[in-house]
């Protein structure tokens, strides 16, 4: 039968160009596909056996135990970020640091990193850091770009910092991708990368990250100390109140992680202990009643209904991209490019940062990584690697202008009086942390590597 290789780029043109339109991106995904599968049959370029394996991997999916923790961590970030949980943070983070430059802008770090780390979702975190922090440090006389700037990054961070709702996923599919490739050079591995294994690698270069985030914060402080002043108008804090705050979500976000590291839970059963802990939690300080408990559960239901019916509609899309030889395609241009192993790899990472300024990491998890994560597998590239190197890529995807989703979600949040300009310019130092720790990660792989192996043994 003959086959238009081609067609498999313009099915995914297509896809971009209706997703810069607005239309939804599961409903994209699976019309796309259908519309060049139906184009495909009739002219007898596709054949339509590929599509009857698509209810194997619709059950698949049902039966995937990696995927409950979705919903179970989704569940974590909603209470935790509609509980006061992260608002008292952040009050005794500011009273804590109030007699140090910069000290409103590191609390808005730590405090941001761990809010990041239990919701996942950029857009969550961007919006609330910024209702919560952004009209303080504006009105405690804090540069607006320096601000903006500071909440955007911090947003960020639930991209890499574990347990993530984005590493899970991006796991998940590279375990596939790696089985996958070990398939297609007859190698039969029973020992595959894991959700642990990526939260295992990403935990060093996320507290890199956070320890730049604050070097930036405080040399900015030193040189320019009218941007970032201290803040003198603060009641001092007891030890008592800041670990009274401080603790418990420590104690939860370490339980959670720690259990997954120590080979003591899966991801989905310490997904489990976190979703209880965080409801116990909130309930504990007596934030958490009927009305709250109902916005809770249907904010996870409606956020994990999105993520899978993504997920459907990607691998609809994966599977006539696959039909029309896509797959074919994009493995002889990458063995032929000039560059090897690494050659293939800048291209994949621009291309995916280019897509995130048109897609959120849920679609480029579910519809780039399986076409491209099976190829560079098999060409040697190690997937924890690869995983934390597209997961910081992503990151700094979002922040950067004039596109970058967590501009646009702080934009929505932030006063009228912050020009969007002031926005624009606050996040480029952070952009330059995050690229130097991506070129850290290139020059030393060991970086993500280390710890993953080091466990294992």
């Amino acid at each position: 039968m003959p086959v238009d290789n081609y067609t498999s780029l313009y099915m995914f043109g297509c896809v971009c160009l209706a997703l810069m339109l607005g239309y939804p991106v599961a409903y994209t995904l699976a019309g796309t596909a259908l519309i060049f599968a139906t184009g495909g049959v009739l002219f007898g370029s596709f054949d339509p056996s590929f599509l009857s394996a698509l209810p194997g991997r619709l059950f698949g999916t049902i039966g995937n135990i990696t995927l409950i923790a979705v919903p179970l961590f989704i569940m974590m970030g909603v209470v935790l970020e509609k509980s006061r949980v992260a608002e008292e943070l952040l009050e005794n983070m500011a009273k804590a640091f109030a007699g140090l430059r910069g000290g409103l802008g590191i609390s808005v770090v730590v405090v941001g990193a761990l809010l990041a780390a239990s919701t996942g979702i950029v857009g969550a975190t961007v919006v609330t850091m910024g209702l919560l922090s952004l009209p303080s440090m504006m009105k405690r006389g804090y540069d607006p770009a320096l601000a903006t700037g500071t909440i955007c990054a911090t947003g960020t961070l639930g991209q890499i910092i574990p347990p993530s709702i984005a590493l899970v996923l991006l796991g998940d599919i590279l375990s596939s991708a790696y089985q996958q490739a070990q398939l297609s050079m007859n190698v039969f591995n029973p020992k595959t990368v894991s959700v642990g294994d990526l939260f295992m690698g990403a935990l060093l270069p996320g507290l890199l990250l956070v320890t730049l985030y604050i070097a930036y914060l405080s040399a900015y402080a030193w040189v320019r100390p009218h941007h970032a002043p201290a803040v003198q108008d603060e009641e001092p804090i007891s030890i008592w109140q800041l670990l009274r705050g401080l603790l418990p979500p420590m104690l939860l976000i370490m339980a959670v992680l720690g259990s997954i590291l120590s080979g003591a839970a899966t991801p989905t059963e310490a997904a489990g202990v976190g979703a209880v802990g965080a409801l116990l939690l909130a309930f504990g300080k007596r934030q958490m009643n009927r009305e709250r408990l109902q916005s809770v559960v249907t904010n996870t239901l409606e956020v994990t209904c999105m993520v899978f019916m993504i997920l459907i509609g990607a691998a609809l899309f994966s599977l006539v991209f696959r039909g029309f030889g896509g797959e074919e395609l994009i493995s002889h241009y990458f063995e032929s490019m000039p560059g090897g192993v690494m050659g293939a790899t800048l291209v994949v990472m621009l291309v995916i940062f280019l897509l995130g300024f048109i897609l959120d990491f849920i679609e480029i998890t579910f519809v780039v990584v399986p076409i491209v994560g099976p190829i560079l597998l098999a060409m040697g590239v190690d997937p924890i690697w690869l995983g934390i190197m597209i997961a910081i890529n992503l990151q700094t995807s979002f922040l950067t202008p004039p596109f970058g989703f967590a501009l646009f979600y702080l934009r929505g949040v932030a006063p009228e009086e912050v020009p969007t300009g002031a926005i624009y310019r606050g996040v480029i130092p952070f952009i330059i942390i995050q690229l130097l720790v991506l070129g850290l990660l290139v020059a030393w792989p060991g970086l993500a590597t280390w710890l993953p192996h080091l466990l294992k043994q």
